[in-house]
């Protein structure tokens, strides 16, 4: 049997965009002699419906959409992912389910049963969990049919499994006999190294069921999240037999005979370059934000800085050079190389680039603050004074044209508030918000890997804002390889102020480092949506009390047991 594995870029609730979409690909599919197509999780509608699925009009026109897609599609099998409800009179009323119908009918439909709820995901508050997994035979073969989360309890892979459901288990247990071959619908978002974590979850699971498995993924940005496709097929030694592509929708044909052929070998891992990954996601997660949201150009603040760079270069591959523009915004305090680096850079990417400096409007508004300020000395008001200034004129600019803005700051500067509310934080979205500083360093110089792109002085010299005399990142903050390594033990290790301690950072850096994050939080409430590339973002995954003061009691030998043991605060 030939299948079509089908990943799509849906724009959730578009239901006459996305069916249109399915169709064409069903089309393409049927061309090529294809009998079954599968299709990603939640496919009708998009993942992840969020509290849509709270209003029944919503719920209306999905069934209405689902219902003309079934009749609309002939001559071969759909597998595909949709809302679906459960007929008891207590629990959720909607499930997160797949369908396989053809020519009118549909011939089977199986529930999710493993609902995650943690970090980005919260399908509890949404859908009741399936409670059977049954293979189900279709022209000849028994299919082993489960959506995302289902394949994601490998007791051999996680020490804590967190459900006590185990889909796999029932299927390969179930009554008639285990299913020829595993089929996995799913909308799994992107992070660094979760296309390495995926394989191997794939690659344990194949070997040791003895089975093959489809594996459909969903593409593109859905606000935070980006989703990277990648589906593929993988036969029971778990060799890759086909494999579509990274961050774009396609479709890949698979006869049966190669994935169950003992003897046909297959590809044993992943050609990847992780930082390019990187860029591409990057790259998807802004091109579909700024398009899905009705937007045709960005623009940004060029400062001559490193951060900016990237932004801009992430930019106009996303949408093109002649839909970017950069606006350098120059202070008293700018050096003559910022401006003459981030004209480079605009010539570089053939980007319109517009100098619009600032002092003046800055001179102003210190002589209309002068009054009360009389005595004080200048602070870090008068730097946030720049910034702000700044933002207000990037927001003209974006009211006038119609561009979206894009703020620039990155993942390290944000974590620490080294940032300006309502100033370099204004914003659309926060492209490289997510992304550590040592990491915006290597994306840099993998962008001029094939000849200067960014300018060489702009990765080269130190980091500064530029809104004070002779300023420098360094003065302020710790070398961001030691920041960045504490940031990643803290926001996504959940290591404590001892565990880090222990190994070999600083103390007193540490506890700064602690300090600026938890004092920071109601900045992060304030900032624009951004792309998440890490296992921990700072957006909705992300659930911290801005009011809080929890002081964490780390002192040597100090280990209270989990059950009662109490913080200082």
């Amino acid at each position: 049997m030939k299948i079509a594995l089908i990943q799509t870029n849906p724009v959730i609730g578009d239901f006459g965009r996305n069916i249109a979409t399915m169709t064409k690909w069903l089309a393409k599919a049927r061309q090529q002699g294809c009998e079954l197509t599968i299709l990603p999780e939640l496919s009708v509608s998009g993942y992840p419906p969020q509290d849509l699925l709270e209003r029944p009009s919503f719920l209306r026109d999905h069934d209405a959409s689902f219902d003309d897609f079934i009749g609309r599609t002939k001559g071969i099998g759909v597998l595909c992912g949709i809302i679906g409800t459960q007929p008891a009179a207590t629990g959720k009323p909607l499930t997160n389910s797949s369908v396989l119908f053809e020519d009118g009918k549909i011939l089977f439909t199986g529930h999710k049963r493993l609902l995650p709820t943690y970090d980005v995901f919260d399908e509890a508050r949404y859908f009741e969990p399936g409670n059977t997994s049954v293979p189900f035979e279709y022209k000849g073969l028994r299919l082993g049919i489960t959506i995302c989360e289902d394949i994601w309890n490998d007791e051999t892979l996680f020490p804590r499994q967190l459900y006590p459901a185990d889909p796999m288990a029932d299927l390969m247990n179930a009554a008639g006999g285990p299913p020829d071959l595993f089929i996995n619908l799913s909308a799994s978002p992107f992070h660094m190294h979760k296309p390495a974590q995926r394989f191997d979850i794939f690659t344990n699971l194949c070997t040791g069921q003895k089975r093959p498995l489809i594996y459909v993924n969903q593409v593109g940005g859905q606000d935070a999240l980006i989703f990277d496709g990648r589906s593929l097929a993988m036969n029971s030694r778990g060799e890759i037999i086909v494999e579509a592509g990274m961050f774009e929708e396609d479709m890949v044909v698979l006869d049966t005979k190669d994935l169950l052929d003992p003897k046909k070998r297959g590809k044993g891992s992943l050609d990847d370059d992780e930082t390019e990954t990187l860029f591409k996601a990057l790259v998807t997660g802004t091109r579909d934000y700024v398009q899905k949201c009705g937007f045709q150009s960005a623009l940004l603040g060029l400062s001559g800085g490193i951060d900016s760079a990237l932004t801009a270069v992430i930019a106009s591959t996303a949408l093109g050079p002649e839909n970017v523009m950069g606006v350098a915004l120059p202070s008293p305090y700018s050096s003559k190389e910022s401006i003459e680096d981030a004209e480079r850079l605009a010539d570089n990417l053939h980007i319109r680039f517009e100098i619009l400096p600032i002092t003046d409007i800055f001179e102003k508004e210190l002589a209309a603050l002068a009054p009360l300020f009389t005595g004080m000395k200048p602070d870090v008001t008068e730097q946030n004074l720049q910034a702000r200034i700044r933002g207000t004129l990037l927001m003209a600019l974006s009211n006038k044209f119609g561009s979206l803005l894009l703020s620039t700051g990155n993942k390290s500067e944000l974590a620490v508030g080294y940032c300006t509310l309502y100033g370099d934080m204004n914003g659309g979205l926060a492209v490289i918000s997510d992304v550590p500083k040592e990491y915006v360093y290597k994306l840099a110089r993998h962008i001029n890997k094939d000849g200067e792109i960014i300018p060489l002085r702009t990765i080269s010299k130190a980091p500064s804002a530029e809104l004070a005399p002779n300023q420098k990142d360094q003065d302020d903050l710790p070398p961001y390889e030691v920041l960045d390594a504490i940031l990643v033990a803290f926001l996504e290790e959940n290591k404590s102020i001892g565990e880090m301690c222990a190994l070999g950072f600083d103390k007193a850096i540490v506890e700064d480092v602690v300090r600026r994050v938890k004092r920071n939080e109601y900045k992060r409430k304030q900032a624009p949506l951004g792309l998440k590339v890490t296992t921990k973002a700072f957006c909705y995954g992300r659930r911290y009390p801005i009011v809080e003061n929890y002081v964490e009691n780390y002192q040597e030998g100090k280990q209270g047991s989990r059950v009662g043991d109490q913080g200082t605060g």
